[in-house]
């Protein structure tokens, strides 16, 4: 459903040459599973999704989303996916209810057709003591509640999340994880980035540790447990840095 192959991406650095943010990143996301990719900020988590949502062209390799290429066939990735981050705006001046209406018709929806869909996101994200306020009232939670509706409209196979929980209130963020959860064993395929260690452990069917661009781990948590011989993930990831970087080190004092 998702497949990224050797995904590259460089950008201008300020002072001359280049930045590589995302360096040669392959991996999968099946249809029904749940595949986390966490690491540090500056790893190039949220430069990934982005490619992969088609907000920007990958500087080399590969991404197909539900058989549509990123670079020769946008509209088809975008027809197939349901992107949200944590920063995605509100118009402030239209209620989630209208909001939604609006992102239906975007996708060619009827009006009986997304009037169902919308009062069936409504109930299933417990927006419906703040679907018909301003948007640009509503506190953080309302709001991650308003755009993960806004992502699902359609009803697309995959979704892409970056950072759905950041800043949520535990109920808010309990709320969220189950709807993930529950899309995922509906079939979809998603791929989500978070800081949340707990999180990721308890909801993610692989996970995947991204470090300076790179995959340096990937596996269910109970692989990414015998790789590194820790228990907890902060630990893991904080184990597979350090053999990441020593094998690069290594290579560079070879090559010296």
């Amino acid at each position: 459903m998702i497949q990224a192959e050797r995904l590259s991406k460089l950008f201008p650095h300020p002072e001359g040459g280049e930045i590589r943010a995302v360096d040669g990143l392959t991996f999968h996301v099946a249809p029904g599973e749940i595949y986390g990719l966490l690491g540090p900020n500056g790893a190039g988590k949220t430069t990934t999704l982005r490619i992969l949502s088609g907000l920007i062209r990958p500087t080399g390799g590969r991404a197909i989303l539900n058989g549509h290429d990123v670079v020769t066939d946008l509209d088809g990735v975008k027809r197939s996916i349901g992107f949200m981050t944590a920063n995605t705006g509100l118009y402030q001046r239209l209620s989630p209810r209208e909001l939604l209406a609006y992102f239906a018709e975007l996708h060619g929806m009827d009006r009986a057709r997304g009037r169902r869909r919308i009062d069936e996101l409504i109930d299933l994200v417990g927006m419906a003591d703040f679907a018909d306020l301003r948007c640009g009232g509503l506190s953080t939670g309302q709001r991650q509640r308003t755009n993960i509706a806004r992502a699902l409209v359609a009803d697309p196979p995959i979704l892409i999340l970056d950072e759905p929980t950041l800043g949520l209130d535990v109920l808010t963020n309990r709320v969220i994880v189950e709807f993930i959860r529950r899309e995922g064993s509906q079939g979809k395929a998603v791929l989500l980035s978070t800081h949340r260690m707990g999180e990721a452990e308890s909801l993610c069917d692989r996970i995947g540790l991204i470090h300076h661009g790179r995959l340096i781990a990937e596996g269910t948590f109970a692989d990414l447990q015998r790789q590194s011989g820790e228990e907890r993930l902060g630990d893991i990831f904080l184990r597979m840095v350090e053999l990441a970087d020593a094998n690069t080190n290594g290579v560079l004092e070879e090559r010296a």
